[in-house]
């Protein structure tokens, strides 16, 4: 408890950390947090779990579409502990994320907490991913989403009408 404790009290305090360091803790107010950061701008969140078996083939897929389109708005969130950064930080750096601003982590002794908090209907199945408009409705989608539905789902939202 103590060690957790110590390493949210230092994410907090390290506005210095390099991009490749930059793994906030997600606890309770995180997601609200996420909407007010993004306020009026469509995005994908994206959870994920370094034990999930199809979460490495969704991280590649955002790595590539990330890097051929800058302007997606990501959120990556670990359903990990803090305890795992080393471990979660290598894995975004495999994929090219790890410079994404919004790398999170959840760093609450009950996750389910926060579970609650993203998805009252959700229960922990990872990969999940979620897609928000400009107005912050939600398109929900569990297992591989894959890149046609990601294009697909960014068109949509870029088009003339969807910013109105």
């Amino acid at each position: 408890m103590m060690r957790r404790l110590l390493f949210v009290v230092l994410l907090v305090f390290a506005g210095t950390a390099s991009a490749a360091d930059n793994l906030r803790p997600f606890v309770v107010g995180s997601m609200a947090q996420i909407q007010k950061e993004l306020s009026g701008k469509p995005f994908v969140m994206f959870l994920w779990s370094l034990s999930c078996t199809y979460c490495p083939t969704e991280l590649e897929m955002f790595g590539k579409f990330k890097q051929q389109h800058p302007e997606l708005n990501l959120v990556l969130i670990a359903t990990d502990t803090p305890e795992d950064k080393p471990e979660i930080d290598s894995h975004l750096a495999g994929y090219g994320l790890s410079a994404i601003e919004s790398n999170w982590v959840f760093a609450e002794e009950m996750p389910e907490r926060l579970r609650f908090e993203i998805d009252r209907r959700w229960y922990g199945e990872v990969p999940r991913t979620y897609f928000y408009d400009q107005t912050h409705e939600r398109l929900v989608k569990t297992g591989l989403v894959g890149e046609a539905f990601v294009k697909e789902w960014l068109a949509l939202v870029s088009a003339p009408s969807a910013k109105k």
